[in-house]
């Protein structure tokens, strides 16, 4: 089993290394701007950004490359260098996208002070946030995305892009949460209530603002109800309570409302 896996993980870096040479080169000669362009630079850039308009990103790829690669002092260098990141992030693909991972990390590498590396910042925890797997499956990726996209709020407090990254954090945030909820609603049917119950908490915990919060509360109660602790019922009442004050509407308000009415009447 180790082998199998440690060869799919080295098939999967051969792979990304040879799309890498292969995206590079490209089977034809480097695109130039014409002999004599006073702005060789502007040339490249403007065709690079009609080839993402397009969606022809291998071309487009190729003349942000030349910018990167052949004009060190110009100023659109470092555009260009996200430039090659977006259009592998915009083609997809897993390959593709740790290929952007690499390019923007870089840029974050090589200009941390350009007024540009929060965009870098948020496009690369994109990378991650586009290979995330349904909660039922592996969550590492989702794990890295939630990471980045809190690291972009630690460093760039004050960007405008931030409205927009919030709303993808909360998404990938959700999708933790919701991989964890599923679990404790595994343990919940299964009747290991103190695994329910762990894993109820640990959702609240790390995700208070879970929009889904009102099934970890039932079911939180309902674990703590029916395990053998002789105080579950007074840890469980609080939970009954904090989902009828915070939801106004939820599939499990009615039987919440009826937990309460026979505790009160204990």
């Amino acid at each position: 089993m180790i082998q199998s896996k440690f060869s799919s993980r080295l098939c999967t870096l051969m792979t990304v290394v040879a799309l890498a040479s292969l995206y590079a080169c490209g089977g034809n000669k480097p695109p130039a701007a014409p002999p004599g362009n006073s702005a060789p630079d502007q040339f490249l850039f403007q065709r690079a950004n009609d080839s993402m308009t397009r969606q022809r990103w291998l071309d487009a790829r190729k003349y942000f490359q030349q910018i990167v690669d052949n004009y060190p002092q110009s100023t659109l260098r470092p555009d260009a260098k996200l430039g090659v990141g977006d259009s592998y992030l915009s083609e997809g693909g897993d390959a593709n996208l740790v290929l952007a991972e690499n390019e923007f990390r870089e840029f974050i590498q090589f200009y941390p002070t350009n007024m540009r590396a929060d965009y870098a910042q948020y496009k690369l925890a994109m990378t991650h946030f586009r290979r995330m797997r349904r909660p039922e499956r592996d969550q590492t990726e989702t794990q890295a995305a939630v990471r980045e996209f809190e690291a972009f709020f630690d460093r760039y407090p004050n960007s405008m892009l931030t409205p927009e990254v919030r709303e993808k954090w909360r998404d990938a945030r959700s999708r933790l949460s919701e991989a964890s909820y599923k679990v404790g609603l595994y343990y919940f049917r299964a009747r290991w209530y103190p695994g329910a119950v762990d894993r109820f908490k640990e959702v609240l915990k790390d995700d208070p603002g879970y929009p889904a919060r009102d099934a970890v509360y039932y079911y939180l109660a309902e674990s703590l109800l029916k395990s053998d602790n002789k105080t579950g019922a007074a840890q469980a009442r609080p939970y009954y309570d904090r989902l009828v004050k915070e939801f106004e509407r939820s599939e499990y308000l009615a039987d919440a409302r009826r937990r309460l009415e026979e505790l009160a009447n204990q």
